[in-house]
């Protein structure tokens, strides 16, 4: 059923694109169209969605290609740590990930017969493999990645010339282990698929509530004041709640071996009475280096206080959350029934059950990783939303890693890396540092990351094939600086229905950088934009 939606969906963008071959092309001048850059702001900003009128899933379907076959009968996935052969394509200037579409135009026969054997093959039908190759910047010389990620072909179609349009998604990583040419020319490679982690989640019980106070060394936390006798009454309660919490630990104590449970109980010995955390705070707080100099600051303070927590809280150092020095003195001058009326006493049998602090678990709980990563892309990108991603962050880390503007070789580094949470800890990484898109030759500024712009539903970054079978992944901008166009507008094979394209190079260096879009009628919005090449940006990324 899913398949037929998606049927039913593409045919109806086939209709659309029909209706815009079917207008008449009108070429403006680009000199014309810059004239009106001023306004462009408004009319392809995030800011401005009722006035952008592009389909951007046309440019997700590769038209271009023509019509297609669907393949069926496809594996779903392959078991982790399996070898198998596959046939191998080698792609420049591309990184392909898991979930991320990938075109082909297969001309070289060596390929057709690659594309064939992967048709008909039966330990993995209808799959191949990407491996990104590149130049060693020393010698020149040409370079093999060791990590990959498997194709699925989705559709395909044999031309008249013997050639081949393919449409493939990515599945599964693989460590290239051999690689040879077969006899029939074709590239072949033993594959081992790689076996993913599974998204990591603060432990359970690594914060919570402790033992009583009355336990450990004999220290008790009495609320008894001599003044008021109504305090009394809710010492009663508070001893039973100390033990109902005893009792719920109980369960956690009993699954530790006896060493294990000698470590944790002078863990918690260490953390009574000073090293206490207000979970709220701990648990709420997005910012990790926020997070760990609250609870530096609060060991140091409690490691001042000599008293013991017989005492009220304003005759100490024990850090209540919110209170700094000059609240301290104020709260000397109340009366002590108001101060103690406004103290959780909760906070006090909050401590670690674990070595760690509960903070440092969150730096590596891969939802929390998701969650901020997303709302990262939110701010910096706008759209695609990533909402529907945050719950599954395995594929979230693999969306942002193939659509993040950065260089094939910084993507190429997020492939590499083996677990969830480090690859979102990176990616977060380089979001942040993410501001000029800089030629990779001469480090002229090309454009901000406020320049930004998503002309694809699959996000600001894509690949795309031209008809002589060369794979190009670009980043699209609405301005763009430093670029000289090169020729005249062309509108066949165009990666985006409805525009023409012109080849732009480095003002600078000369180097091809991408294309100029413009719009080939006057009510298609954006205007104009630019799609630069991601194996032409730099590393340098501040």
């Amino acid at each position: 059923m899913e398949d037929d939606r998606i049927l039913a969906r593409e045919r109806q963008q086939m209709e659309e694109i029909r209706e815009l071959d079917l207008e008449e092309l009108q070429v403006e001048e680009v000199d014309d169209l810059h004239d009106s850059s001023g306004d462009e702001r408004d009319l392809t900003g995030r800011g401005s969605s009722d006035e952008y009128t592009f389909n951007n899933c046309l440019a997700s379907l590769h038209t271009y290609l023509g019509e297609v076959e669907d393949t069926h009968h496809r594996v779903a996935f392959l078991d982790g740590g399996a070898i198998l052969n596959l046939p191998i394509f080698y792609l420049e200037g591309v990184v392909l990930f898991p979930e991320a579409i990938l075109p082909l135009r297969v001309i070289q026969p060596n390929f057709v017969v690659a594309v064939e054997r992967a048709l008909t093959q039966v330990d993995a039908p209808y799959t191949i493999g990407v491996i990104r190759v590149y130049r060693d910047p020393d010698n020149g010389r040409i370079r093999f990645s060791n990590i990959g990620t498997t194709a699925e072909i989705r559709q395909y179609r044999r031309l008249e010339d013997g050639s081949l349009n393919v449409v493939t998604r990515g599945q599964q990583r693989f460590h290239l282990r051999r690689r040879w040419i077969d006899v029939e020319g074709a590239p072949c490679g033993e594959v081992q698929i790689i076996q993913e982690d599974i998204p990591l989640r603060a432990p359970r019980d690594a914060f919570g509530a402790v033992t009583p106070f009355s336990k450990p060394g004999g220290h008790h936390f009495s609320r008894i004041l001599p003044s008021n006798n109504s305090h009394a009454k809710s010492n009663e309660s508070l001893d039973v709640d100390n033990d109902s919490e005893a009792n719920s630990d109980e369960s956690f104590e009993s699954a530790l071996s006896l060493t294990e449970r000698e470590i944790h109980q002078s863990v918690v010995d260490s953390y009574y009475g000073s090293d206490t955390m207000d979970e709220s705070t701990t648990t709420t707080s997005s910012d990790d280096e926020k997070s760990q100099s609250q609870f530096q600051g609060s060991q140091s303070k409690d490691s001042d206080s000599t008293e013991s927590l017989h005492s009220c809280p304003e005759n100490n150092n024990v850090d209540l959350g919110s209170s700094s020095k000059s609240d301290m003195q104020s709260c000397k001058q109340k009366e002590p029934d108001r101060c103690w009326r406004n103290t959780d006493l909760k906070q006090f049998r909050r401590a670690p059950r674990a070595f760690w602090p509960y903070w440092v678990y969150r730096m590596y709980d891969s939802y929390c990783l998701a969650e901020r990563a997303a709302d990262m892309w939110k701010q910096i990108v706008g759209a695609p939303s990533m909402d529907s991603l945050v719950k599954k962050p395995d594929l979230l880390s693999f969306y942002i890693a193939s659509k993040i503007p950065v260089s094939e070789s910084t993507r190429q580094e997020l492939l590499e890396i083996d677990g969830i949470s480090y690859r979102l800890r990176r990616e977060i990484e380089l979001l942040q540092s993410v501001d000029l898109i800089q030629c990779k030759t001469c480090q002229t500024v090309i454009a901000k990351r406020s320049d930004m712009l998503v002309m694809s539903s699959e996000g600001p970054l894509g690949a795309y094939v031209n008809p002589n079978g060369y794979v190009h992944e670009i980043m699209t901008l609405y301005k763009a600086n430093g670029l000289a166009l090169i020729g005249r507008a062309a509108s066949e094979y165009s990666w985006f229905p409805g525009y023409a394209w012109t080849i732009t190079n480095c003002a600078t260096c000369e180097t091809h950088m991408g294309w100029l879009f413009t719009a080939t009628n006057k009510n298609l919005k954006p205007r104009l934009f630019w799609g630069v090449r991601s194996s032409q940006v730099s590393d340098d990324l501040h």
